[in-house]
């Protein structure tokens, strides 16, 4: 039980690393001399591949690694427990950004006030398209009373 409990601590240090990371990675990096890069993402017209995905290409593969480094003891080991912890960041940042926010690939509606309220958060992160940006720089972590009165 122990054992399960550790691994559940440490998938959700993983996941809340991840966010923390994100925010610091976006706003100091992604709008810093990564703007080259990232910069496709803000772009009004996006296609099936933007330059930008090579970020969470990035990240997908450090989470992997991370996952293959601890498989020989997945439930003990600290690597496969943060690696996972990574990738279900993954897999809900690609659901409400990618496919929600953006609504690319296979896009979807959600009455969800959560869902929406990170939307509308992020769509003010695009209000411009220049290198300086605008708050909120992570997907889950800001003020959500602020856009939850915006959204009224």
């Amino acid at each position: 039980m122990n054992e399960i409990l550790g691994f559940a601590g440490l998938l959700l240090l993983g996941f809340c690393g991840m966010e923390i990371i994100s925010y610091l990675v976006h706003r100091y990096l992604f709008h810093g001399f990564l703007w080259n890069i990232h910069e496709s993402h803000h772009t009004p017209t996006h296609g099936w591949f933007e330059l930008n995905d090579l970020f969470s290409l990035f990240f997908a593969l450090v989470s992997v690694g991370l996952m293959f480094w601890g498989a020989g003891d997945p439930l003990g080991s600290v690597a496969f427990a943060i690696g996972t912890g990574i990738a279900v960041y993954g897999v809900l940042y690609f659901i409400i950004h990618d496919l929600f926010a953006h609504k690319r690939f296979m896009p979807f509606k959600s009455d969800n006030k959560i869902m929406r309220l990170i939307r509308h958060a992020h769509q003010r992160h695009h209000q411009s398209a220049d290198k300086k940006g605008h708050e909120p720089y992570g997907l889950f972590l800001f003020p959500y009373d602020k856009y939850n009165q915006e959204n009224r």
